[in-house]
């Protein structure tokens, strides 16, 4: 059985240490990670123990804080959370990883850059064991 998205490793930066540290939000800090990270983990279809890991990496990463920067921005013209998330998420979802990306990190070229960024974290955790 798949555990839950563990929490955040990286609290001060990528998507906790933005929600933290704007007054947009309408929860908690956790309650918003739990939120984002369920969508992100449905919307890539994750499944296992790595994928919650990479969701978590993603989320905590610099592509976490970009995906943040465009949720808070969403928020900031007054876009409920939910519905925020959930664009932020699509936009997501529609951007495709570039060639130079693929050069660079070894995602394919043409992925959805959602999933191409969570599965490139969920390998990451997974060759590392990581069951945090």
């Amino acid at each position: 059985m798949t555990r839950p998205i563990p929490p955040s490793r990286n609290t001060d930066y990528g998507l906790s240490g933005t929600i933290t540290a704007t007054p947009l939000r309408d929860r908690t800090s956790d309650a918003f990670w739990t939120l984002a990270a369920t969508r992100i983990a449905a919307a890539a279809d994750c499944a296992t123990d790595a994928e919650m890991d990479g969701v978590r990496d993603f989320l905590d990463s610099r592509m976490g804080r970009h995906f943040a920067d465009e949720l808070v921005d969403r928020m900031a013209r007054g876009t409920p959370t939910e519905q925020a998330l959930d664009e932020t998420v699509a936009a997501w979802s529609a951007r495709t990883i570039s060639r130079a990306t693929e050069r660079h990190e070894g995602i394919p070229a043409g992925l959805p850059a959602l999933v191409g960024w969570v599965h490139h974290f969920a390998i990451y955790a997974e060759a590392e064991g990581d069951d945090a």
